[in-house]
């Protein structure tokens, strides 16, 4: 059984920001995408503060996000990196197969990536994940850098960074699937 403890919230900052930019859709009308909370169940507290200290998963999750964007599903995960090399090993095969169940049920599923030492933000689609992911079981890397990232899918940033305006690259890999 996995264990969750301080590193539980390495993906904190980035996903502040995801909930600001999603809520914004939301009161827009242009998006109703929600943070899908990880089940936990506490075993220790901080008596001063009532904060949790350690606590157990009661499942794996899927991904950090699912919503309807104008009628598409999706549903992505956020992953922040401190350097310019992702490890793979940062995305679970529970939440790769359920990526690709979501997109055989005519979904779209992505990872959006924070860089944070170049402070640049990522749509990854699921297909160029894949492409990494193959390489790694042909006996390749087990990362890929920020350099082998296509420009053309970095999401543009609004407001000294308060919002990822994801949903232009959203409109764009839906089309590219027509």
């Amino acid at each position: 059984m996995a264990t969750w403890n301080s590193r539980g919230l390495r993906g904190s900052d980035l996903e502040e920001v995801i909930n600001h930019t999603n809520d914004r859709y939301r009161e827009a009308g242009l998006a109703l995408v929600q943070k899908i909370p990880t089940p936990i169940t506490p075993v220790e507290f901080d008596p001063g503060s009532s904060r949790i200290t350690l606590a157990y998963f009661e499942k794996q999750s899927t991904v950090d996000y699912i919503g309807a964007v104008q009628g598409i599903p999706v549903c992505f995960d956020a992953k922040e990196c401190a350097v310019s090399t992702f490890p793979l090993a940062n995305v679970h095969e529970h939440q790769i197969r359920f990526m690709e169940e979501y997109e055989k049920q005519g979904g779209i599923s992505f990872l959006l990536l924070w860089f944070k030492e170049e402070d640049r933000y990522h749509y990854l689609r699921l297909s160029v994940l894949e492409e990494f992911l193959e390489r790694e079981r042909a006996g390749g890397r087990k990362s890929f850098t920020l350099e082998e990232l296509d420009p053309a899918w970095d999401i543009p940033t609004a407001e000294a960074g308060l919002l990822v305006r994801y949903l232009d690259l959203l409109a764009k890999d839906a089309a590219e699937r027509d």
